[in-house]
């Protein structure tokens, strides 16, 4: 039988078979030493493909084979820097959450998952969620930010999950697809999940005052039909987000504004470092590249992972 991994708890998984019916599989041992680097050899968002076990009258089904995947979204693991781990896989679309300061998510953060997501050819929208909650100054910063990131290409919202202010231009974006909701714990996952499909009512929790980071509600990603012809991938708050398996060459390719330029430059291989003659520097100076952008370039050029104070998720 196939089906698509619905939920994953560590050593089991739910799985949607195509008629409907869910199934509780585990895999086989084989799977843990072919080679697969990841914390988990199998993500919510796989096809695969299992056959059925009868036991006290309980069928389970012990998954076989993963099917070729069409993207995910990877970074490295936490707790095993030399391992990885695969958020979700086959997306059709990501938001990654935005708040300015409740709790803070960095432009380096925001930049290194564009770079993933860039990386695997899925769309990412920025959507900037609590703008209710924000004062003048504040939604000043979110509209310089916005602007940051349309000028490039990408497609920012300004968002209220608890007010529903542009809760329809998210729904209209998510018809007819996989998406996968992402971002920091605490800037609102749940709740805008729940402001889309009240039915689902995930559990959330309120900011940590004292370090003004998010409490985890979600230990797990899961999978959720909508009842609009679209899925949503909740997934639990990412603390950092380290880029994997990447050239230095390369990596310029994945921030767009640079790979529009890369021609220019006179060397093929720049890397937009001290080269004489380099397009992207000379926008650079020209205020054409924000400075922020080339900056989270230059931090993953060098290897730097970040480290902030939000929680760690738990990666079973």
């Amino acid at each position: 039988m196939t089906g698509t991994v619905y939920k994953s708890t560590g050593s089991w998984y739910s799985v949607k078979t195509p008629n409907g019916k869910f199934f509780e599989c585990r895999i086989k041992g084989k799977f843990r030493i072919k080679g697969i680097k990841s914390t988990n050899p199998i993500a919510v968002g796989d096809v695969v493909e299992f056959d059925i076990e009868t036991k006290n009258n309980k069928e389970t089904g012990v998954i076989k084979r993963i099917e070729e995947r069409q993207n995910y979204i990877v970074r490295k693991s936490v707790n095993l820097s030399k391992q990885t781990h695969i958020i979700a896989s086959n997306i059709d679309l990501v938001f990654l959450l935005v708040t300015i300061n409740n709790p803070p998510t960095f432009t380096s953060f925001i930049d290194r998952f564009l770079v993933t997501a860039e990386a695997y050819s899925i769309k990412t929208v920025l959507v900037f969620n609590k703008i209710d909650t924000y004062d003048d100054e504040t939604l000043l910063e979110v509209k310089y930010l916005a602007s940051i990131y349309r000028k490039i290409g990408y497609e920012c919202i300004g968002i209220s999950a608890k007010t529903g202010k542009n809760i329809d231009k998210v729904k209209h974006l998510m018809e007819g697809k996989v998406s996968m909701f992402a971002g920091h714990s605490g800037v609102g996952k749940s709740t805008l999940v729940n402001a889309i499909e009240p039915s689902l009512n995930l559990r959330t929790k309120q900011i940590s005052e004292q370090h003004m980071q998010g409490q985890h509600t979600t230990t797990f990603a899961e999978m959720f039909d909508l009842s609009f012809d679209a899925k949503i991938i909740d997934t639990p708050g990412i603390k950092g987000f380290g880029v994997v398996d990447m050239e230095k060459e390369e990596v310029g390719d994945y921030f767009p504004e640079f790979f529009r330029l890369k021609q220019e430059c006179k060397f093929n291989n720049c890397l937009h470092l001290k080269e004489p003659k380099c397009a992207v520097k000379n926008a650079l100076e020209d205020d054409e590249i924000s400075y922020s952008r080339y900056r989270s370039y230059l931090q993953i050029l060098e290897g730097e992972d970040e480290h902030y104070r939000t929680d760690n998720w738990d990666e079973n």
